[in-house]
């Protein structure tokens, strides 16, 4: 394996992030982020975004925000 540099590993971070690289660039990215702190911050901030957004779209609204929404988009759209 070869380092990769700061520039590629912040190239291919956002796939790394979500697995899409394939083995070989990952074991690059891995290696790299392991003697950067600058890269394994950035990689830190990530994966902190990634995973909140994640756990944001697992959650549902309460029953009566969502009925208020809906209603609201409805009184919108019969306006127009």
């Amino acid at each position: 394996m070869t380092d990769c540099g700061c520039e590629k590993a912040k190239t291919d971070l956002e796939e790394f992030l979500h697995n899409e690289l394939d083995a070989t660039e990952s074991a690059d990215i891995r290696e790299h982020l392991a003697g950067c702190a600058d890269c394994e911050s950035e990689h830190h901030v990530g994966r902190v975004l990634t995973d909140a957004v994640q756990r944001a779209c697992k959650e549902k609204a309460p029953e009566d925000l969502r009925d208020h929404v809906l209603a609201s988009l409805r009184a919108i759209q019969s306006t127009t």
